[in-house]
């Protein structure tokens, strides 16, 4: 402390300082304020990743579309596919020819190669469009190493979108696809989907695949490929009209096996996707 003797008296000037109570207040404000606000700066992080996730699924429809309008309304193709057995106890990768994205195990792309060499990467040289920020999955070894690095890729393309191959074995004609755009009937262009966020533990090759309906006894109800979760309980997709939309399924998209029968609780999910494709019935 100090005196000031300008004047006829002194003065004294004594420190302040916070009292443990004070400080205990103010620590208990600043907690509170916190508890209120991280779960709205989480939904916000979140609502940002959907919209980014959203914009990456409408630049990649704006390639496919650029690419039928150069190719004579054709489709690009969509070779890349992983073959599982019916007892969902192994399973085969490849690829045959050119492809949208000749990408044949997501988890194990060191190098973003695959996509630069995909027939749509000409429309659109961004990277990042083909990664979904909500998704967190890393990289591995193929002999199943865990890397830091996250993957370059989180979304696939349908099936029916010039799915491989056609006609090619009496395995895949019971999966329809359209090689034109102009073949598109039912579902029409607003209702088919072209890419869709995939689960990360299900996507190997570049193409999401389903059975459709009226497949054999053994296809009936499973899922081969399994959409996203990873916002707030829902997946984003593109459609061949150009738009895009963000569903909430009523189950949580939990991968346990290939061939994964779908319970009756998830079925209206499983439906809804199945109605976004083409069917063995449809023209």
């Amino acid at each position: 402390m100090c005196q000031q003797t300008t004047g006829s008296r002194p003065r004294r000037f004594l420190a302040t300082a916070f009292t443990l109570i004070e400080l205990l207040v103010v620590i208990a404000v600043i907690g509170t304020l916190a508890a209120l606000l991280l779960p709205a700066l989480s939904k916000a992080k979140s609502r940002a990743q959907t919209i980014t996730c959203l914009n990456n699924l409408k630049q990649l429809d704006l390639c496919l579309h650029l690419y039928v309008a150069d190719n004579s309304d054709y489709f690009v193709p969509n070779n890349s596919i992983a073959v599982v057995s019916s007892s969902g106890n192994s399973f085969s990768l490849d690829v045959q020819g050119l492809s949208w994205l000749p990408d044949v195990d997501a988890d194990t792309e060191i190098s973003p190669s695959n996509i630069i060499n995909g027939l749509l990467f000409q429309y659109n040289s961004s990277l990042p469009i083909y990664h979904c920020p909500a998704d967190q999955s890393t990289l591995q070894t193929p002999a199943g190493q865990p890397l830091p690095q996250l993957r370059w890729r989180s979304y696939n393309m349908s099936q029916s979108v010039n799915g491989y191959p056609q006609g090619d074995a009496e395995y895949y004609q019971i999966i329809p696809a359209w090689t034109k755009f102009t073949e598109v009937r039912h579902p029409v262009p607003s209702v088919l989907f072209v890419f869709i966020d995939e689960n990360a533990d299900t996507i190997e090759d570049a193409e999401f695949g389903n059975p459709p309906v009226g497949s054999p006894y053994f296809w009936q109800n499973v899922w081969w490929d399994m959409p996203s979760d990873r916002h707030n309980q829902g997946a984003n997709l593109s459609f061949a009209d150009g738009h895009v939309e963000n569903w909430k399924w009523q189950v949580p998209k939990i991968f346990y096996d290939w061939i994964q029968p779908v319970p009756p609780q998830e079925m209206p999910d499983y439906q809804r996707i199945q109605n976004a494709m083409k069917q063995l019935t449809d023209n």
